[in-house]
C-alpha cells in the first residue's frame, strides 16, 4: 500500500532498493498494515530496517517504523516521500518486529499499539553516546542446587545445545533469584542472551543481586521506575550488543537480546504482569510466542502453577521441573489448618482482640521465644478496607464511582478507588445511616497484635509502606498478599488471617490467587525440622487449603485445569471480553461474524474491581450526579483452536466501527485476566 504526496521540490530516488515499508505509529485497526514510500538520494544510507521515520499520512506528519526496503511497489499510483530519517539508530530488530506482529495478531490488537510497549521512547542525547561492550567474564555457576529437582541437571546441559522448555515448581525455602541467576549464567556462558521478566521492583532487585556475582557489566536491568532516560540508556545497550541478560519487569519481555538463548517469566500468576495497555498482551503469552518465533528456551517458574502454565505442560509443548516429594516434606514448614477458630481462639483476651487461634498463638509464642520473626498476613491494607450497611450488610459503596468504603483510625469514610470522603453515608438498600466493618486492614491488626505480644516490635508492610526485609530476631511482621519482607534464615512462623476475603471474590482466578499467594508465604518460612510453622486459618476440607497442607501447587494445577475445561473457561478456550456501555457493547458484538461453535456469555455487569474503559461517564464524571451509562461485559468464547479466528473476527469488527465512526468508550480484551 502506498500513502501520501509529493513533498516540493525535485527529489531523486535512492539508487538500490528505494522503496521503503513504513508501518506508521496510528493505532487504527484500518489502517494496521505497512505502507510504501519513496526513499531519497541523502536519506540513502539512514534509511535501514528498523529506524524510526516521519512520514506524510492524509496530509499529515506522523512517526513510523521502516520495516524493510524493497525494489519494487505493488502500489500503481504515485508514491510519497518519507519526510524525515529521525534517527540512524535501528532500534526494531526484524525479530521483535515479528513478535509484534504476532502479539497483535494474538490479540486483535494494532502492531503499533503493541510496538509503544515494545521500543521506548526516542532520547537524542542518550543515541548519541557511545555504548560500551561487557567485559565481565561469565563466572560458572554451583549447579548444586538443581539437583534437587528431577531433571535438573538434564535441563542445565540442555541450555547450552538445545531449547528447553520446562514449567518450574520451586521448592519451599529456594532462593529462586539465586537458581534464575544460574540459569542466566550458564546460558550466557554459551554465547547466548537471556530475558527473565519478574513482577515488581523488589523481585527485580533481588534477582539483580543474585545476577551481579556471576554476570556483572554483562546485565542490564530494565524497569518503569528507571526514568526514560536511564531506561532507553540500558535498552539502547541491549540492542547494540552492550549487554546480553536482561532482568525486568512486564515490558522487559519485548528487550532486544541478541540470539535469544533462554526466556523466564517468574511467578505469572501475579496481577502486576497484567498489561493496562491495549492490547493487553500478558508477559507469559508473549514469552511463548517469542520462543517459539526466535527458538528459544523457556522456563515459567513459581512456587504455585497457573492453569496456563499446567496448560503448556499437559500439552506437551513444556515439560514439569519439579522436586520430589521427600525434597518438599523436608524443606517445607509445618501446615496447620485451623477449621474451627470461633471455638479455639486462644484464652488470652490479647489474642481473642487480634482473632488468633490457639495453635497460631502458641505457634507465634514459641518463634519469638526462639529469636525468630513472626509473619502475619492479612488480605487488606489500611485500618478497616472493606465495610457494609449495619443493617441490611449490604457492601458500602462510593456514590461517586461505586468504589469500596474504608474506614480510616480516625474513623472517617472515603472510597478506596477515588479517595472521595463519605461524610452523610445512607445505604441505598434500607436506608441505613451507621456501617460495620468487613475485614480488618493491616494497620487495625498490627494494633492488635501489638498488645497481644508485648515488647515484640512490629513492622506493617502494605501499600505504599512496603518493607523490602526485616533484621533478624524476635518480632512481629504484619504484612498484605505481595508485600511480605524477606527473613533472614526464614520466619519462624507464619499465621494467615481472614482468608475467607480472598476465597469469596466473584473471580474465576480466585482460588488460583489465593493458593499462590499463601504458597510465596510459606516459601519464607524455616524448614519443620528448624521449627517453623504456618497456620493457615481456614476450613482444612478445602481443596485449596489442602493443596496447600499437601504443598502440591501441580497437582491443583491439574484440578484447576480439568474444572477449567469442564466450564468452557480459560486456558481450555479462547475467550474475549467486550466492556462498556450497554448500547455501544451490544452494537459492537453484533458486527462480530463469530468462528463456528463460538458462544457469547452476558451482557453482564462489569466484575467487581475492573475499571470500565477509558472515557465511560460512570468513572469519568467529577461530581458523580447525573445517571451514568450501565456498564456491562459480554463475553465471547471458542476452542482453542479457532482462537485466531476469534482474534480475527474481533479485528474486523474494529475495522468496521472504524469505518463507521464510532467512536464511543470500549474496550476488547482476549482472555481476559478477570473474568468474574
Amino acid at each position: 500500500m502506498a500513502a501520501g504526496g509529493d513533498r516540493a521540490g525535485a527529489r531523486e530516488r535512492a539508487h538500490s532498493a528505494p522503496i521503503a515499508r513504513v508501518l506508521p505509529m496510528l493505532g487504527l485497526a484500518h489502517l494496521d498494515r505497512s505502507f510504501d514510500y519513496l526513499i531519497d538520494t541523502d536519506q540513502d544510507d539512514d534509511a535501514v530496517p528498523g529506524v524510526r521515520v516521519r512520514v506524510r499520512f492524509a496530509g499529515r506528519l506522523v512517526d513510523g517504523f521502516l520495516l524493510e526496503r524493497i525494489d519494487d511497489s505493488d502500489h500503481e499510483g504515485r508514491l510519497g516521500w518519507i519526510e524525515r530519517i529521525v534517527s540512524a539508530e535501528p532500534v526494531l530488530s526484524a525479530e521483535i518486529a515479528h513478535v509484534c506482529r504476532a502479539v497483535a495478531d494474538r490479540y486483535a490488537g494494532t502492531m503499533s499499539d503493541v510496538l509503544r510497549l515494545a521500543v521506548p521512547p526516542r532520547h537524542a542525547r542518550t543515541e548519541a553516546q557511545p555504548t560500551p561492550m561487557p567485559s565481565t567474564e561469565v563466572v560458572a555457576p554451583d549447579r548444586s542446587a538443581w539437583q534437587a529437582y528431577r531433571t535438573g541437571a538434564a535441563f542445565l546441559e540442555s541450555l547450552a545445545s538445545s531449547n528447553p522448555r520446562a514449567v518450574w515448581q520451586a521448592t519451599p525455602g529456594e532462593s529462586w533469584p539465586h537458581r534464575l541467576a544460574d540459569l542466566a549464567a550458564l546460558t550466557a556462558a554459551a554465547g547466548r542472551g537471556v530475558v527473565i521478566v519478574v513482577p515488581d521492583q523488589r523481585d527485580l532487585d533481588r534477582l539483580s543481586a543474585a545476577c551481579e556475582p556471576l554476570l556483572g557489566d554483562r546485565c542490564v536491568t530494565l524497569a518503569a521506575g528507571l526514568g526514560p532516560t536511564a531506561r532507553y540508556r540500558r535498552w539502547l545497550a541491549v540492542r547494540r550488543g552492550g549487554a546480553d541478560v536482561v532482568l525486568g519487569t512486564r515490558s522487559a519481555i519485548f528487550a532486544p537480546v541478541h540470539d535469544l538463548g533462554l526466556i523466564v517469566v517468574w511467578d505469572d500468576g501475579d496481577d502486576s504482569l497484567n498489561e493496562p495497555r491495549a492490547p493487553y498482551p500478558h508477559p507469559r503469552e508473549v514469552a511463548v510466542l517469542r520462543a517459539h518465533h526466535e527458538q528459544a528456551g523457556l522456563v515459567i517458574g513459581g512456587y504455585a502453577r497457573t492453569a496456563e502454565a499446567q496448560a503448556l505442560v499437559a500439552s506437551g509443548w513444556a515439560h514439569d521441573l519439579v522436586a520430589d516429594r521427600a525434597v518438599i516434606r523436608e524443606r517445607g514448614a509445618a501446615i496447620e489448618a485451623i477449621t474451627d477458630e470461633d471455638v479455639r481462639v486462644a484464652r488470652d483476651p490479647l489474642a481473642h482482640t487480634a482473632r488468633i487461634p490457639a495453635v497460631a498463638f502458641d505457634a507465634a509464642r514459641r518463634a519469638l521465644a526462639a529469636d525468630a520473626p513472626v509473619l502475619f498476613s492479612v488480605p487488606r491494607r489500611g485500618y478497616i478496607p472493606s465495610l457494609a450497611c449495619a443493617r441490611c450488610r449490604e457492601h458500602a459503596r462510593c456514590r461517586a464511582c461505586h468504589g469500596p468504603l474504608q474506614m480510616d483510625v480516625h474513623g472517617s469514610l472515603s472510597c478506596r478507588w477515588c479517595g472521595r470522603p463519605e461524610t452523610n453515608f445512607r445505604c441505598p438498600e434500607c436506608g441505613g445511616t451507621r456501617v460495620r466493618a468487613l475485614t480488618v486492614g493491616a494497620r487495625r491488626t498490627a494494633e492488635e497484635l501489638g498488645r497481644a505480644f508485648a515488647g515484640a516490635p512490629v513492622v506493617t508492610s502494605g501499600g505504599t509502606g512496603v518493607v523490602d526485609e526485616v533484621e533478624p530476631g524476635p518480632r512481629v511482621v504484619v504484612a498484605t498478599p505481595g508485600a511480605e519482607p524477606v527473613a533472614p534464615g526464614g520466619y519462624g512462623a507464619a499465621v494467615i488471617l481472614d482468608t475467607w476475603a480472598q476465597l469469596d471474590r466473584a473471580d474465576l482466578r480466585a482460588e488460583e490467587d489465593a493458593v499462590r499467594r499463601w504458597m510465596a508465604v510459606g516459601a519464607l518460612v524455616r524448614a519443620r525440622r528448624q521449627g517453623g510453622t504456618m497456620v493457615i486459618v481456614a476450613d482444612s476440607t478445602l481443596h485449596p487449603v489442602q493443596a496447600l497442607i499437601r504443598w502440591d501447587p501441580v497437582g491443583f494445577a491439574e484440578t484447576e485445569l480439568g474444572r477449567r475445561v469442564e466450564l468452557g473457561f480459560p486456558p481450555a478456550v479462547t475467550m474475549a471480553s467486550i466492556d462498556g456501555p450497554a448500547e455501544l457493547v451490544t452494537g459492537f458484538v453484533d458486527q462480530i461474524e463469530l468462528p463456528d461453535g463460538a458462544d457469547t456469555l452476558g451482557p453482564v455487569p462489569l466484575p467487581d474491581g475492573v475499571r470500565p474503559p477509558a472515557g465511560s461517564a460512570d468513572w469519568d464524571r467529577p461530581d458523580g450526579h447525573g445517571a451514568p451509562d450501565e456498564i456491562e461485559r459480554i463475553l465471547i468464547r471458542t476452542d482453542r483452536r479457532q482462537g485466531r479466528r476469534l482474534a480475527e473476527a474481533l479485528r474486523a469488527a474494529h475495522i468496521r466501527r472504524n469505518a463507521q465512526r464510532e467512536t464511543g468508550p470500549i474496550r476488547v480484551q482476549v482472555d481476559p485476566p478477570t473474568i468474574g
